[in-house]
């Protein structure tokens, strides 16, 4: 219980290192753009597409698809290059709804694209929907230091995903870790 106990209390004081998955460059097939965050994740997916890490872009999410879209056709993120999935409202649709549209385009590496917070969950329901194709975690940064995260309103949404995380363990079977 004591050891349970200190677990949970590391994890609440050092989440970057538990929420937060970063794979490290990687060439793919496709760049998975998710929804929500703010202006960070669409960013991110554009630098990465300038450095060569995917020629794709597929944005997913109900609700920010079209705003996603505009800011990296705004980031000079060619048409051509992007695709858009935008009946997905949660985490599990992102991928359940994504993974068709990335094997009609035969991907087999893909660079997932969220906030460094939720990158776990993403990385995690990605590959557990479709074990066969290799996903990799590039989040974005946006509010990572801790003295940012009650003025850019982060602290709420790093609480929030820790009972998501066993919530879609108990739920769906996505294993955390």
């Amino acid at each position: 219980m004591l050891v349970m106990a200190l677990v949970l209390f590391a994890a609440w004081l050092m989440p970057q290192q538990v929420l937060c998955i970063e794979s490290g460059p990687a060439q793919a097939n496709v760049i998975v753009l998710l929804g929500g965050g703010s202006y960070e994740r669409p960013e991110r997916a554009a630098e990465l597409f300038k450095e060569h890490a995917a020629s794709k872009i597929v944005i997913t999410g109900a609700g920010d698809d079209e705003i996603n879209r505009q800011l990296l056709l705004k980031a000079d993120i060619p048409s051509s290059a992007i695709a858009v999935e935008s009946a997905s409202r949660s985490t599990k649709e992102n991928a359940l709804f994504t993974i068709p549209l990335l094997r009609q385009e035969h991907a087999t590496n893909v660079v997932l694209v969220t906030s460094w917070y939720h990158s776990r969950r993403a990385l995690k329901c990605f590959r557990h929907y479709a074990p066969d194709i290799h996903f990799y975690s590039r989040p974005a940064y946006y509010a990572y230091a801790r003295a940012e995260w009650t003025r850019q309103g982060i602290r709420r949404r790093i609480r929030a995903e820790y009972p998501k995380l066993l919530g879609y363990w108990i739920c769906y079977g996505v294993c955390p870790l």
